[in-house]
């Protein structure tokens, strides 16, 4: 019994670990923002750490971005936040410019 408990603990964290971007935005726990980066809407620890690692990734991207077309990384961050929510689905959360959330 006492494995059991051990072996249903251990699939329950790894289904946790398991949260990916898409299914954060369905799940209203983050959106995107005007500056291209992901925020959190609600929650914190795991979801924080999705954010953060999407974060991580996408401003290598705008870096590259900017070191190759000669243009700042605020441009092509703005113009990434934009292009990001324009995309972004009905029913997902967008930051507003006052720093609100909203469902799209």
């Amino acid at each position: 019994m006492r494995w059991l408990i051990i072996m249903f603990a251990a699939v329950l964290s790894v289904s946790a670990w398991a949260l990916d971007l898409q299914q954060a935005k369905q799940q209203g726990l983050v959106g995107e923002q005007l500056n291209g980066l992901v925020g959190v809407v609600r929650g914190g620890g795991e979801v924080t750490a999705v954010a953060n690692d999407i974060n991580r990734k996408r401003l290598s991207s705008y870096q590259d971005i900017a070191q190759r077309t000669g243009t700042s990384l605020t441009v092509v961050q703005s113009r990434a936040g934009q292009y990001n929510i324009e995309r972004t689905q009905a029913g997902d959360y967008i930051q507003l410019a006052d720093g609100s959330w909203r469902k799209k």
